[in-house]
């Protein structure tokens, strides 16, 4: 992915269960420095996904790099950032927080 430039990524879940499941998603950047410069435009984890019994699908995540990234001195040496996402079965009632409001 370039710097400053939109990219559009997939991650796969699958719910092994015979019952329907309601889950959400956490994410991880390593290494954690970058995590400043990491931008999600759209995201599944932005809202809660049902899998029905054995489903599978692909999840997209629109995101970019900011551009400010190459000019950071403590990025230099950083030449692959990973996005990870943990998926869980969600609370009933629980409510996701907006990304970026309190």
């Amino acid at each position: 992915v370039v710097p400053g430039e939109t990219a559009l990524a997939f991650y796969k879940a699958k719910n092994p269960t015979d019952k329907p499941i309601i889950g959400i998603s956490t994410y991880n950047v390593i290494p954690f420095e970058a995590g400043q410069y990491f931008n999600k435009i759209q995201c599944f984890c932005f809202e809660e996904q049902r899998l029905n019994p054995q489903e599978e699908v692909d999840m997209p995540v629109f995101f970019y790099i900011d551009p400010e990234f190459v000019e950071d001195p403590k990025m230099a040496k950083v030449n692959l950032i990973t996005l990870s996402y943990t998926f869980f079965e969600a609370k009933e009632g629980q409510k996701l927080p907006l990304p970026g409001y309190q």
